[in-house]
């Protein structure tokens, strides 16, 4: 049936205001710092098929777009007649949503007048799910944590007592994780509330008609521009640090054929013995993500903008793994996805990234032999783009945030001695690689304590492109020595752990960026007066007090030695 367009256009703005209020009641009551600093999340709100209709402004990819091909298995387990006002369903079923055990969706079905409308979700990192500690070292899944099918939370809105009973008994962070549950199931009710009020304001006893119209809307949008974009075969691969010594390959061709693109990821790595791979909806949530950002990033997100995009991986391939594969830390493969893709499209607008966000968590017991257990994430330097340099410790591909300093040593008997950017790790060139972060921890005490660092690019460096430098690699390490990525290792009380994060690759010649733009980055720290001189071909001299506490631009200057011997 046609749907008169101006109502489409007033219920979607209105259904990305009720998802804004859904996420910060999410927020707003989470339990973890986690979910309420790094906002390691996703809302979104759905049709009565489970068709997503929209997301909110927050959210990782890995979780949004995982959830939203995800839903059919919600619909598909519970049809409208099993449920009632006030169920609400969860599951963290790796190959059905977010590809990780550590990650719960929670699902509430909405109602009006006794009938299923639409479905509210979020996706969020549980601070722990019992089982090894959120590392690469498990060899099957089982290891991992504690999985629960697609199931009650609430039940008619009584809470499932024995499932929160035996979620509490295989954690080790039980008002935490539980915590972050309830604020899941508040903030589906604060959307659903919203939806319903809109419905009645309107008259409606549907959305999917308004829906399918809003989905449908962005699918043309996206279809449009991938025919701006030339027929044919293009290519690309990636090398990662992998396990030990395990590299692993990443490859890709894409396909674009009029409207459409297909993303093949055949001859990438088989499925890893270690916790590193990664479930195809995820390789799916990844893939889509960067189509979208780099061919039309402000095309509404939702089940629309999928159809276009075609993903297929080798079953078996660490881009689509298999039960019962370990998959506790398949972000250090998925989040090299975007880099992948967006070298391989036509137009390459940017340098290879940081990627995988670095995620440190921190275990341990003080004097009096009260435990702590904390999940620090950090991240590293953006890629340079074709017309701009990269941003620097700035959360690409995942969008989280940087655990703040503040709550790390609220949190924890744990102190952050320093936390700068790092100089000369962004990748020369005409445009300039973002910066990494160096931050240096250690203990508050005699404390018993350990650490596992899910790190990557400490080997194979961001790469750089037409003729612009690689970005620096990182480092994990205690300052009498390096220490094992994405394994847990136990600490001295009197250790310094130094978490030393990668920079983004540069774009173009580094002769060709302006003096003046050299200059600056040498004022504010981002580039040494040496690798100026040395990769920039700029002299830049200081002729103010040496003592001086606060260093002026005024008293710099810069000379190019381009062209001379």
């Amino acid at each position: 049936m046609s749907v008169d367009p101006i109502l489409v256009g007033v219920l979607g703005n209105r259904l990305h205001s009720i998802l804004a209020e859904q996420q910060n009641a999410l927020v707003n009551t989470a339990f973890s710092s986690v979910v309420r600093e790094s906002l390691d999340l996703a809302c979104a709100v759905f049709d009565s098929r489970g068709e997503m209709i929209g997301q909110s402004v927050g959210g990782t990819p890995g979780h949004i777009n995982a959830m939203a091909t995800g839903m059919r298995h919600f619909v598909a387990a519970y049809p409208p007649e099993t449920l009632e006002p006030g169920d609400v369903l969860l599951t963290n079923d790796p190959w059905q949503t977010a590809g990780q055990i550590n990650d719960i969706t929670v699902a509430t079905p909405v109602f009006l007048r006794g009938r299923l409308v639409a479905w509210f979700a979020s996706c969020c990192h549980a601070p722990d799910i019992g089982g090894r500690l959120v590392s690469a070292e498990a060899s099957e899944v089982f290891e991992e944590g504690l999985r629960l099918p697609i199931m009650k939370f609430l039940r008619a809105g009584e809470v499932n007592a024995d499932l929160e009973l035996l979620i509490r008994a295989n954690v080790r962070t039980p008002e935490e994780t539980i915590g972050d549950l309830y604020a899941q199931v508040t903030g589906n009710e604060v959307g659903a509330a919203g939806l319903v009020r809109l419905l009645e304001e309107f008259g409606l006893d549907s959305l999917d008609d308004v829906a399918a119209e809003i989905m449908n809307r962005s699918e043309r949008a996206l279809r449009d521009a991938l025919a701006k974009l030339p027929d044919g075969a293009y290519t690309s691969e990636l090398v990662t640090d992998g396990f030990d010594d395990e590299e692993i390959v990443l490859k890709v061709a894409v396909t674009i054929e009029g409207a459409d693109i297909h993303l093949d990821f055949a001859g990438s790595s088989p499925q890893s013995r270690r916790g590193i791979n990664v479930v195809l909806n995820y390789t799916r949530a990844y893939a889509s993500f960067a189509v979208k950002a780099a061919i039309s990033p402000e095309v509404p997100h939702n089940a629309g903008s999928f159809r276009p995009v075609h993903v297929t991986a080798p079953e078996g391939s660490v881009l689509n793994c298999t039960p019962p594969a370990p998959v506790a830390s398949r972000h250090l493969i998925g989040h090299f996805l975007p880099s992948l893709l967006i070298t391989a499209l036509p137009g390459n607008a940017m340098a290879h990234s940081a990627d995988a966000l670095w995620m440190t968590i921190w275990r341990g017991a003080d004097v009096e032999g009260r435990e702590f257990m904390l999940n620090v994430f950090q991240t590293g330097g953006i890629g340079a783009r074709s017309t701009k340099d990269g941003l620097s410790t700035t959360g690409f591909p995942s969008g989280l945030r940087s655990t703040p300093t503040e709550v790390i040593e609220t949190m924890a008997p744990l102190i952050q001695r320093e936390r700068v950017l790092r100089t000369d790790s962004g990748g020369a060139g005409k445009w300039r690689g973002g910066l990494g972060q160096c931050t240096t921890m250690a203990a508050r005490g005699e404390i018993s304590w350990s650490v596992n660092g899910n790190v990557d690019r400490v080997r194979r460096p961001a790469s750089g492109v037409d003729s612009g430098h690689d970005g620096a690699v990182g480092r994990f390490e205690l300052t009498r020595g390096p220490l094992p990525s994405k394994s847990r290792v136990d600490l001295r009380p009197d250790d310094v752990v130094n978490v030393v994060l990668p920079g983004g690759g540069g774009y173009g010649d580094p002769f060709e960026r302006d003096p003046e733009a050299v200059l600056a980055d040498v004022v504010d720290g981002y580039v040494s007066v040496e690798a100026a001189r040395e990769l920039y071909g700029v002299e830049v001299t200081y002729h103010g007090d040496p003592e001086a506490l606060v260093r002026l631009p005024e008293d710099y200057t810069a000379v190019s030695l381009r062209g001379r011997k």
